[in-house]
């Protein structure tokens, strides 16, 4: 169980770093990867939000991560699979 909420922790911190960039760039607001970035973090909220609690971690992971860098542009803050 710890595994999870360590993996959870990071999600969560990724997804603030994200909040945080959205309110202070007023480029983001413009710009073309703002949807992709928001379709993402949406999927992945919709995958968390299962009503049955049958989500995947994995899918979450994936889709705030990819979020993030499309945002930041640094690979180094995606984990190694």
């Amino acid at each position: 169980m710890r595994k999870k909420e360590i993996r959870l922790r990071r999600i969560q911190h990724l997804a603030h770093e994200i909040m945080d960039k959205m309110n202070v760039d007023d480029e983001f607001n413009d710009s073309s990867t703002s949807k992709v970035v928001i379709d993402n973090l949406s999927r992945s909220l919709g995958n968390l939000a299962d009503p049955f609690g049958n989500y995947s971690l994995e899918y979450v992971e994936e889709k705030v991560e990819r979020a993030h860098y499309l945002l930041f542009k640094n690979e180094k803050k995606l984990k190694t699979k």
